[in-house]
């Protein structure tokens, strides 16, 4: 559908500096206890001048989220030239300036409101100390050092290794975020959580997802405070009811570089708001899986409250799951999973396997619906009960939910959830442990009383799995992390039908090479009647997350293409561009999914994906899991 004349795209102006020409107008402040302690706090932070801060060493392992998906999220940043020399920079920055601009920001308090300092893009891997606004030093590193007055910033040197902010708010909220977020160490979140759609950051985001009632009331918004977004959230509602009261549906509109995907669920509508180029089918699967992790939480009776009140508040109801979301959402850019919809487990060696699967079915057979053993999102073994069969997208939107939720870790859990795929109007009662930090074990029944039996169950499990050395095996195929193009063998007489032998100090360094021979740097490979998927390591030239998103969304984008109802499904495609050859290769058995050099004969990688295809027959009893139930949707 073409988008309305007047309907504008989201504005990417970036905000203009302002500060008070005539500081010397105001009066000397009153003594505050808020200002003290910033200044304070300003006076302690101890800048490194170095420059030899080295960043946090990403793993070049796909087996869990890259970490810094969360401190570089999608959001545009217009690079300004660069007006004087660098030493010329360095000699501005100093406590002079951080104390110069926190006077300004303090001066301009009695007419823009509160004073709060926040601390924005701060990843779980960089770790912090502050308690509170009060807070006598702090400490961060590998950073960008940034002070903001209200939507204003200045921006530092990198060297600094930090990135600081402060804001003003006409509203105490600030300071109670603030020192909540302070005690939970989420504190980029409080930037998010306090944006609405006149902010200018809120308007640089790439991506935005949105859930809202049929009568415009926001639910949950992926950017900003959705309560602030409601007068955002009644003009969704008002293009999406304009289209139906004319008997259509609306599905997407396009405003220049912005598409805006639309999903109407009952009283419960879906939106999009993206300008990442991601075909419009991708988009779509992406708010199913939104829509699905919310039927995990309250299932599809949700629907009947709207029925029975259509002012009804559906917020509360998924109070705190925010980061169950976002981490969906992040996935998105680095789980071939959510566009596959096909799950991937963890190598290991058959007969560790069938250890593991032969304890899980007996457990299965005492009434457990599903047994799963997992390891961060890979499947270990999965054993359901006689003719009940598991989606690989309830699967991803069951680990999703463990996994982001810290109080499953803590403690063994017996949580109410649903499988929309299983069954969207009903509850199942799910028992979680954490076997050690990484493997947990699932037990799904229908009964809200099998919480002892489950229990029991568990420990029966942990015991087999200690005594067969199955949890030692597990640990040892985290620290080899899978395949490697490196690995391919060249020659058939070379196959051993086992996975190559890397040895721990070899799993841990960084990988040097260039990729494989005839310039393969990746693949995916899909069993279709597995419904399960193999996905090679990242190594160089595909080193860091930007470019490890950029090739998923390249392969989101093929796969659209040769499932295209319209003009497919295609059964082979080979592209070039300048920054790879992609060629896909689809029979009745299997989807290959192959990145090479941008330069790769074509004759050469053709010989390659056939290598690739024997090379993973050869070892399909370590990557993939046999006998469990079969899937029938």
């Amino acid at each position: 559908m073409d988008s309305d004349p007047d309907h504008r795209p989201l504005d990417d102006a970036a905000t203009a500096a302002a500060e008070d020409p005539n500081p010397s107008r105001s009066s000397a402040p009153e003594p505050n206890t808020l200002e003290s302690d910033v200044v304070e706090l300003l006076d302690s932070l101890t800048l490194d001048r170095s420059g030899n801060a080295r960043p946090v060493k990403r793993p070049t392992s796909n087996g869990s989220m890259p970490p810094d998906f969360y401190s570089c999220d999608e959001i545009e940043i217009e690079e300004e030239e660069e007006e004087e020399e660098e030493e010329g920079i360095r000699g501005r920055m100093g406590r002079g300036v951080l104390r110069s601009v926190a006077a300004a920001a303090l001066r301009s308090r009695r007419k823009r409101g509160l004073l709060a300092l926040v601390v924005v893009g701060m990843p779980g891997s960089v770790g912090a100390a502050l308690d509170r606004v009060g807070s006598r030093r702090l400490m961060m590193a590998d950073r960008r050092l940034t002070i903001g007055v209200a939507e204003n910033s200045i921006l530092m040197s990198p060297e600094f290794g930090f990135e600081l902010e402060l804001l003003l708010s006409s509203s105490n909220m600030w300071l109670q975020q603030f020192g909540k977020a302070t005690r939970y160490g989420k504190l980029d979140q409080v930037v998010t959580d306090l944006q609405d759609d006149a902010s200018a950051t809120w308007r640089k985001r790439k991506k935005h997802f949105f859930i809202l009632s049929h009568s415009g009331k926001p639910i949950y918004s992926r950017y900003g405070d959705e309560h602030k977004l409601a007068g955002f959230s009644a003009t969704l509602q008002a293009i999406i009811s304009f289209v139906e009261n004319s008997g259509d549906r609306i599905k997407f509109v396009r405003a220049g570089k912005h598409q805006i995907v639309f999903l109407v669920k009952g009283p419960i509508y879906l939106v999009c708001i993206s300008c990442t180029e991601e075909p419009y089918e991708a988009l779509r699967g992406q708010v199913e899986l939104i829509y699905g992790q919310m039927l995990l939480i309250l299932t599809k009776s949700v629907h009947r409250c709207f029925e029975k009140n259509p002012k009804f508040d559906m917020t509360p109801l998924l109070g705190g799951t925010d980061t169950v979301f976002s981490s969906l959402i992040h996935a998105f850019s680095w789980n071939p999973a959510t566009f596959l919809h096909a799950y991937t487990c963890l190598p290991l060696p058959y007969a560790t396997r069938q250890a593991a699967g032969a304890i899980l079915q007996d457990i299965a057979d005492s009434g457990v619906l599903f047994a799963i053993l997992m390891c961060k999102h890979k499947v270990i073994s999965l054993v359901g009960a006689q003719k009940a069969s598991l989606h690989p997208d309830d699967i991803l939107l069951l680990a999703n939910f463990i996994l982001s939720s810290e109080s499953f870790r803590t403690s063994e859990s017996f949580s109410p959830i649903c499988l929309p795929r299983y069954n969207p109007m009903a509850f199942l009662h799910a028992y979680v442990h954490f076997l050690d930090a990484d493997t947990y074990l699932i037990l799904l029944s229908t009964r809200s009383d099998a919480f002892y039996h489950l229990k029991d169950c568990r420990v029966r499990i942990q015991d087999v799995l200690l005594k067969s050395n199955v949890l030692c095996e597990v640990q040892r195929s985290m620290l080899d992390s899978g395949l490697h193009v490196e690995d391919l063998p060249l020659d058939s007489s070379l196959r051993s039908g086992s996975m190559p032998d890397r040895t721990k100090s070899e799993s841990l360094s960084p990988s040097v090479g260039l990729g494989g021979a005839a310039g393969l740097w990746h693949f995916i490979y899909k069993s279709i009647y597995l419904d399960q998927y193999v996905a090679s390591e990242f190594s160089s030239p595909i080193s860091n997350s930007s470019q490890q998103k950029k090739l998923y969304r390249a392969y989101q984008k093929l796969y659209t293409l040769m499932h295209d109802r319209g003009t497919g499904p295609h059964k082979t495609q080979f592209r070039r561009d300048e920054d790879y050859v992609l060629l896909c290769w689809i029979t009745q058995d299997f989807e290959l999914y192959a990145a090479f050099d941008p330069l790769a004969d074509k004759a050469l990688a053709i010989k390659m994906c056939n290598r690739v295809c024997q090379w993973v027959r050869d070892l399909e009893n370590e990557i993939f899991l046999f006998g469990a139930n079969s899937f029938s949707w």
